[in-house]
């Protein structure tokens, strides 16, 4: 089967899981998804979704379906699918506009702070890396003493601290932009919140400053700057770019390039400090104040609460709103604890990561996608991890979540932090605090995430499967040798060995797929050699070009399809032989297929054979004996 052919036969797939051609709005892809706005979510079958062949991983996020296809893949999978639905030519940014027509308010706030702060990242993340490059050279003798050094220090310190002099303003004008008005008002407003005609709300706040107190209408209004304001200047961004949207539609285009700013300005500046300073002061005291009780009153309990659950809120996309919080944290303490707590905990669900692929070790398909995900985490992306392992295995998913936790005690203990925001896991190391050797706290730290979130993951996991294990365990409880060597004589319903070996029922298949009955009843053979033979007289009516699988009719309309091997599709037909071919008629105990066992094995994939009914005649069903099978015997009966 061609790359083309195989990606048409995804692309039907998806579609068929995800309620049809009609409940398509649009496609797009990024570097590793592909992205899908779906008119009605509801009618994705995730489970399905993550089955498909090539799909590592299915999640609903931000109002899109993304399914982890990886790099390179997702190209040529998007090329085939947008043209078997036919929505080509869509950008990520037009997606993205198609699906924020669909979020509650709740989602859309959140999105909308987390553009305000893409915005002005590099500048941010540029100061912290500096912070700390100084902070490091400040402490050495050598520095304080060579004149070239120091000057370069002090340039060092300079640069550091630029962005976080002017934050409000830079603030105001990214949300400005983000909600559709003029910019460069957002800046004014925010030149004005910093006015040094005003007294510093530092100072003011230390009582070291006269404050200005001046009356409108009678209403006692302090001049105060709003220095760290970025709730404050988040709010005025809103506010600005509603009236500069509102007086350019209602002033005539005469006068409007002359009015429609002044009355924006103007009106934005009495708003700032009547109604939205002082709520907003309100607001970020009320924000900062009950993060600092939390350290003062819930100690290393409230560091672990925080960092076990953080991930967690990831996976609703709250996460995004952490930024302005962690933004106004540094503004008024100058430092960020909180960012170490969310690095430790996307280090949990590494180690967790990890755990699940040390269980899975011999299973190819469960490397594929372990391996990149715990990759991702190492530069601060979790989503791969939580969405394509964690969150679909539940168990990898609690114990990621003790890991941060633990390691979020810890970070407590070290009095570790940051002195910037918006990088974590390795990035992150470059802005943490280097006060109480916070370096190397900050190593110890995220190996203790890792490490117990990897064991954890182990011992849920080993714990998860030995219910399912003792079940299998007490269903293969009979005689072994329990054969009958007769000739076959076809009894009615009678389904015969397809292999020998031990057939179980399919639930004790090792693949997620078969074993919850996905595609029909069946039974599991693991068998002793690669002969696959008819279960009962039949017609072939479909041979998989790759020779691992084959389906059959019987007279009575029930269709049976055989599966050799787990992901074996991956082989390409490597090690598989056919003996039939589609049209012919068959009889119980004919050989279809022979393939090699050990080449299977060999590619890391079970050899196991399916046998599953994915059609019965109405009213009958599978009955199953488990037991050692040998050509001839009796495996299971239709009744």
């Amino acid at each position: 089967m061609g790359k083309n052919n195989e990606y048409l036969e995804i692309s039907k797939q998806i579609v068929a899981n995800i309620g049809g051609m009609d409940n398509i709005q649009g496609t797009a892809h990024c570097a590793t998804r592909l992205r899908i706005v779906l008119k009605d979510n509801d009618l994705a079958d995730i489970e399905k979704l993550e089955d498909i062949d090539k799909v590592k991983g299915a999640f609903i996020a931000g109002n899109q379906l993304q399914l982890i296809l990886g790099a390179g893949t997702v190209n040529d999978v998007y090329e085939v699918f947008a043209e078997y639905t036919n929505t080509q030519n869509m950008s990520l940014g037009d997606l993205k506009e198609e699906s924020a027509k669909r979020q509650n308010p709740l989602q859309a706030v959140i999105k909308a702070l987390s553009d305000v702060f893409i915005g002005i990242m590099p500048a941010l993340l540029a100061a912290a890396l500096l912070m700390g490059i100084t902070s490091v050279l400040g402490g050495l003798e050598v520095v304080k003493t060579h004149d070239t050094l120091y000057a370069i220090n002090r340039l060092v310190s300079l640069a550091s601290t630029g962005i976080f002099a002017i934050l409000p303003m830079a603030v105001c004008y990214s949300a400005v932009k983000r909600f559709g008005g003029n910019p460069v008002l957002g800046m004014v407003i925010g030149a004005i919140m910093l006015d040094s005609s005003l007294a510093n709300a530092y100072q003011a706040a230390q009582g070291t400053v006269d404050i200005e107190v001046i009356r409108l209408f009678g209403l006692k209004i302090e001049m105060v700057g709003f220095q760290g304001g970025i709730i404050i200047a988040l709010m005025m961004g809103f506010v600005v770019a509603k009236l500069d949207k509102f007086f350019n539609k209602v002033i005539p285009d005469v006068i409007k390039l002359l009015v429609a700013p002044m009355l924006t300005v103007f009106i934005s500046t009495v708003l700032l400090f009547t109604l939205v300073g002082p709520a907003g002061r309100i607001l970020s005291n009320g924000i900062t104040d009950g993060l600092m009780w939390s350290t003062e009153h819930l100690g290393a309990f409230g560091y672990a609460l925080f960092a076990g659950v953080q991930q967690i809120v990831v996976i609703t996309g709250l996460h995004h709103i952490i930024g302005a919080v962690e933004a106004q944290l540094i503004a008024s303490t100058g430092t960020n604890f909180l960012n170490p707590l969310m690095s430790v905990a996307l280090f949990g669900q590494s180690g967790a990561v990890l755990g699940y692929l040390s269980l899975n070790w011999k299973n190819l398909k469960a490397r594929e996608l372990c391996i990149p995900s715990f990759c991702s985490t190492l530069f601060g992306i979790s989503e791969p991890a939580i969405f394509g392992v964690n969150l679909r295995y539940k168990f990898p998913l609690i114990g990621g979540c003790i890991g941060g936790a633990v390691a979020g005690a810890y970070v407590y203990y070290s009095k570790l932090t940051a002195l910037g925001f918006g990088t974590t896991a390795l990035p992150g190391m470059a802005i943490a605090n280097p006060a109480h050797h916070g370096y190397i706290n900050y190593i110890i730290a995220h190996a203790i995430a890792i490490a117990i979130g990897f064991v954890c993951t182990v011992i849920f996991g080993k714990m998860w499967s030995a219910p399912d294990k003792n079940k299998n365990d007490k269903k293969n409880d009979t005689k072994e040798n329990d054969t009958t060597k007769a000739v076959i004589t076809e009894e009615p319903g009678a389904v015969y060995a397809a292999a020998e070996g031990t057939v179980k029922d399919i639930e004790a298949s090792t693949d997620p797929t078969f074993a919850n009955k996905v595609l029909g009843d069946g039974v599991v053979i693991f068998p002793e050699d690669g002969t696959v033979m008819a279960p009962c007289k039949a017609t072939v009516s479909l041979v998989y070009p790759t020779g691992h699988a084959i389906g059959l009719t019987t007279a009575d309309g029930a269709e049976i399809l055989i599966h050799c091997g787990v992901d074996t599709v991956n082989m390409n037909g490597e090690g598989f032989e056919t003996l039939v071919k589609e049209g012919q008629e068959v009889t119980a105990e004919e050989a279809l297929i022979r393939f090699d066992i050990d080449l299977v094995k060999k590619h890391g994939y079970s050899p196991e054979i399916l046998v599953i009914f994915t059609e019965l005649p109405e009213g009958k069903t599978i009955k199953t004996e488990e037991k050692h099978i040998a050509k001839n015997d009796k495996m299971a009966e239709i009744v």
